[in-house]
């Protein structure tokens, strides 16, 4: 039991130590541009359209859903504000962020334990390379940056998806709804909505980036690693959400 509990502090630390030394590398020279163009094109472009094509039937689905509710209350016209705050609250930074974690995420740790198991980290030391800068950095800031961008997008989609059924399957006024998302996007929804990405992509990462590089035991070893990597990723999102939300609701003065 002694002996896990300080293996489990020691992988916290190294944790710990990679996470700064990653984020920091962005600010300090070299940088290498086309690694991080390579994985912004990764984590941003590539991800585009499972979020595109998930984000729109979640906001179909949950208008549908509120709708369906809120019409045997006589509520039906809320439909638009219920499903608004929702998603740029919670759900589309929630649903992007594991979306990313599972493609991208998987990836990262997948590529970085490949190269562990090949040697080719061992082969960037030899050449005098910081396999920290070269490798961990780019895909820790392409993920800060891409993650907000993809939440936006999907966010749009999936009130595109709800206004959909609110208007042609539910029969409700597309100004009302519009004007009821028009009246939710105020300063503390938006801001709750857009500082969980930029922290998400960031866990996700790291998560990613270190279990990659901690890759041991050849195939089976890159399974189990790729695999905690998600896991872990998950995980962390929804308590990480949990403890983002609370907070904010606390700094903005809203009462629960």
């Amino acid at each position: 039991m002694k002996y896990r509990v300080k293996e489990g502090l020691q992988h916290l630390q190294d944790f710990y130590r990679l996470s700064f030394q990653g984020l920091m590398g962005g600010v300090r020279q070299p940088f290498y541009f086309k690694d991080w163009i390579e994985q912004m094109d990764y984590a941003g472009s590539g991800s585009l359209f499972i979020v595109v094509l998930i984000s729109l039937f979640i906001g179909m689905a949950l208008s549908l859903q509120l709708s369906a509710e809120l019409s045997r209350l006589g509520l039906k016209m809320y439909t638009g504000k219920v499903v608004g705050i929702s998603i740029i609250r919670e759900i589309g930074p929630v649903l992007t962020a594991l979306i990313f974690a599972g493609r991208v995420g998987s990836g990262i740790a997948s590529e970085l334990g490949s190269m562990v198991l090949g040697h080719q980290v061992d082969t960037l030391r030899v050449f005098g390379v910081d396999p920290i800068k070269k490798l961990v950095t780019p895909r820790v800031w392409s993920a800060i940056l891409m993650l907000p961008v993809l939440t936006i997008i999907g966010d749009t989609v999936s009130l595109f998806g709800a206004y959909y059924i609110a208007v042609f399957v539910s029969h409700q006024s597309g100004t009302f709804f519009w004007s009821s998302i028009r009246d939710i996007l105020i300063y503390e929804n938006v801001l709750a909505g857009s500082i969980k990405p930029f922290i998400f992509g960031f866990l996700i990462a790291c998560i990613s980036c270190y279990m990659g590089l901690s890759t041991k035991g050849g195939a089976i070893g890159l399974r189990r690693t790729t695999t905690r990597a998600v896991v872990l990723s998950f995980i962390v999102i929804i308590v990480a959400d949990f403890i983002l939300t609370r907070v904010l609701l606390y700094l903005l003065g809203f009462t629960v």
